[in-house]
């Protein structure tokens, strides 16, 4: 191989390799949104339960996503300054492009960083949030531990917990195969346990053993309709796309071929033509202050 065509070739893999990055941020940036818009409101519960001891002015969002926290926090706390951490630039692109809409722009800063390779310089913020970021992390004691030498003396750190996906279907559906979604659910729980162990951990020994004292902990839970708006038909149907990518080559055929007649936005027995969609999930909170000096 030449050397110019050596070149070609790497510049062809990085483009192909960015290409598919940029699909993966789009995919997830549209279920992110989603999952903003359909669960605000317990979202909005989770920040009001919050015990603040005195509003604070800093606070930070470790793994911001595309702000459905930072903007949710900036309307309970509309005094304060929001420092926005994220891996993906073009999900703190499209923070920026709603913080701006909601007329909140000056009050967010955006850092781009991988906390698993550096810490960066967040100042010593009030109150620390990460929802369902921590069990991203690979050393999630090492950054719990980060975060309380970062707080403030007395300061707060919000950690917030899924259970996974929400599920969205009856059991009894699809009728050609029902009980579809938990089978779909059970194989994604084991690619996750192999490749995400620390999804949907009990956070308050770790908070504990990092130096904080646990305050409060409280289960969000979460169902909603039917009847369902056009944003949760559009929810459902993101997530088991994305649910998909995770269970293909471990589904049976039968069960596939039927997940994909539902994931046929299209088609006659597609997600978008049902009626009897719930949107059910459970979210955990942990509360836990940073020592005093």
């Amino acid at each position: 191989m030449t050397p110019a065509s050596h070149q070609h070739e790497h510049e062809h893999t990085d483009a192909a390799a960015a290409a598919a990055d940029h699909d993966h941020d789009h995919d997830q940036a549209e279920i992110l949104d989603l999952d903003a818009e359909v669960l605000a409101e317990h979202t909005a519960s989770i920040t009001a339960w919050l015990p603040v001891e005195a509003a604070p002015l800093h606070i930070v969002d470790l793994g911001s996503g595309t702000g459905a926290g930072t903007l949710a926090l900036l309307r309970r706390f509309p005094g304060a300054e929001v420092t926005a951490v994220d891996t993906s630039a073009a999900h703190l692109d499209r923070l920026l492009e709603k913080a701006e809409s909601e007329g909140v722009a000056g009050q967010v800063r955006t850092v781009r960083a991988d906390l698993d390779t550096g810490w960066p310089d967040l100042g010593t913020p009030d109150l620390v949030w990460a929802s369902a970021s921590m069990h991203h992390m690979a050393d999630p004691d090492r950054i719990l531990r980060q975060v309380h030498d970062t707080l403030a003396p007395g300061g707060l750190f919000a950690v917030v917990e899924l259970a996974g996906f929400p599920r969205f279907l009856p059991a009894d559906a699809p009728a050609e195969r029902p009980g579809l979604e938990d089978r779909c659910h059970a194989a994604l729980d084991r690619h996750h346990a192999e490749h995400m162990p620390h999804r949907g951990a009990d956070w308050g020994p770790k908070l504990t053993a990092a130096g904080f004292t646990v305050e409060g902990e409280r289960t969000i839970t979460v169902n909603l309709g039917p009847p369902h708006t056009e944003a949760v038909g559009r929810y459902a149907l993101s997530s088991l796309r994305r649910i998909r990518g995770g269970v293909a080559e471990t589904l049976a055929a039968e069960d596939l071929a039927a997940l994909d007649r539902l994931l046929d936005a299209d088609g006659p027995h597609g997600i978008p033509r049902r009626d009897d969609l719930t949107v059910r999930t459970e979210r955990t909170v942990w509360a836990a202050r940073a020592r005093r000096a």
